[in-house]
C-alpha cells in the first residue's frame, strides 16, 4: 500500500511577513547569552563580578583535577556561602596521606571544622593543608569574583547548553590572570594561569575553570568552579 506524503502549505511572501521575519531574526540574534552581544568580553566579566558581589547568598561546588602528588591539597568543597564573607559546608583535602572530608564553617576570620577522630568543632588554619580560608573565596575584595576583572586580554568564545535541564544558553570566555589573582583559590599559587568563564544571559557566572601550577611543583592542576542558587540567604554563624 502506498505510503502518502504530508502536503507542506507554502505561503505566499507579502511585505508583512516578510518584516516579520526580519524582527524576529532580530529578536533572535539579540539574544546570545553571556550579556548583551554589543558588549566587550570586558564588560561582561564586570558585569557578572558586580552581580556576584551584589548577590545575597550563593551555592557553590568546586572540584580539582591533576593534583599533584605529596602535598597538602585542596581536593573539592561543597557549600553555601555570602559576602560576610562566610561558608558552611564541607571540603576535601589531600593530608598526611589521607583525604578527609571535614564539616566546616567559616566566618568572622575564623575558620571551624570537625577533624576526623576528634569531637566537637576545632578552629583550624586551613593554610595547614593547602587550602585557602573558606570564607575569603566569597569576599567581595580578592574572592572568587575578583578574578574576572583581573582577568587579562578576555575573549568570547563558545556558547554552551547548561543549567536546569541544559535550557540555558551560556558564553565561555577565556584568558589568564597572574598569580596574585590564583592565590585567591590556593595561596602558593605560582605563575600564569588559564581561565574559563562560563555566564548566563543575565550577566551571571555559572562556572569557572582555572589551571595553572597552584603548588609551585611545576605540574599543572586544574579548579573547576561552579555556582548556583543567586539569591539565597543562607544562615551562618559560628558553632557553639
Amino acid at each position: 500500500m502506498p505510503t502518502s506524503t504530508p502536503t507542506i502549505r507554502r505561503l505566499p511572501l507579502t511585505a508583512s511577513v516578510l518584516a516579520a521575519a526580519v524582527l524576529s531574526l532580530g529578536a533572535c540574534s539579540g539574544d546570545s547569552g553571556g550579556g548583551a552581544s554589543d558588549a566587550s568580553p570586558a564588560d561582561v566579566l564586570a558585569a557578572a563580578k558586580k552581580n556576584f558581589d551584589d548577590t545575597s547568598g550563593v551555592h557553590l561546588t568546586l572540584t580539582s583535577s591533576d593534583l599533584p602528588d605529596g602535598v597538602s591539597a585542596l581536593i573539592s568543597a561543597d557549600g553555601d556561602g555570602t559576602h560576610a564573607p562566610a561558608f558552611k559546608g564541607e571540603i576535601k583535602v589531600a593530608y598526611a596521606g589521607f583525604e578527609p572530608t571535614v564539616p566546616v564553617v567559616a566566618i568572622d576570620g575564623k575558620t571551624y571544622a570537625q577533624l576526623p577522630l576528634t569531637t566537637g568543632w576545632q578552629t583550624i588554619d586551613p593554610g595547614d593543608y593547602g587550602a585557602p580560608d573558606p570564607a575569603a573565596l566569597l569576599s567581595t575584595d580578592g574572592g572568587f569574583s575578583s578574578l574576572l576583572t583581573a582577568t587579562t586580554d578576555p575573549e568570547r568564545g563558545d556558547q554552551v547548553r547548561g543549567g536546569e535541564d541544559n535550557k540555558q544558553i551560556l558564553t565561555e570566555y577565556t584568558g589568564t590572570i597572574d598569580e596574585t589573582a590564583a592565590q585567591a583559590i590556593i595561596p602558593s599559587a605560582t605563575g600564569t594561569f588559564e581561565v574559563t568563564y562560563t555566564i548566563d544571559d543575565d550577566d551571571q557566572l555559572q562556572e569557572m575553570v582555572v589551571t595553572g601550577d597552584f603548588y609551585d611543583k611545576g605540574t599543572s592542576s586544574t579548579y573547576t568552579i561552579a555556582f548556583s542558587d543567586y539569591g539565597s540567604t543562607p544562615d551562618i554563624t559560628a558553632p557553639k
